[in-house]
């Protein structure tokens, strides 16, 4: 499944905790895109990330739980 994540509407955004999901749900990311993925979102900017389907309710869990706006592509 593709998501886009489009915004973090987080007071104070917690980077690492950020990437470390980003890292658990992706399929294909490893920590020092994680960090670059991450910057990418907090200026501001969408961010698109290939999801295993079969986590994707525990994943779409933790995103909201970060203030992470997101859409279902696939």
């Amino acid at each position: 499944m593709k998501i886009n994540l489009l915004s973090c509407d987080a007071q104070r955004p917690d980077k690492r905790a950020i990437a470390k999901c980003i890292v658990e749900i992706s399929s294909n990311i490893n920590d020092s895109l994680a960090n670059e993925l991450t910057d990418i979102l907090l200026e501001g900017d969408p961010v698109d990330i290939e999801m295993e389907d079969k986590n994707s309710g525990s994943a779409l869990r933790a995103l909201r739980k970060l203030s992470i706006d997101y859409e279902i592509v696939e």
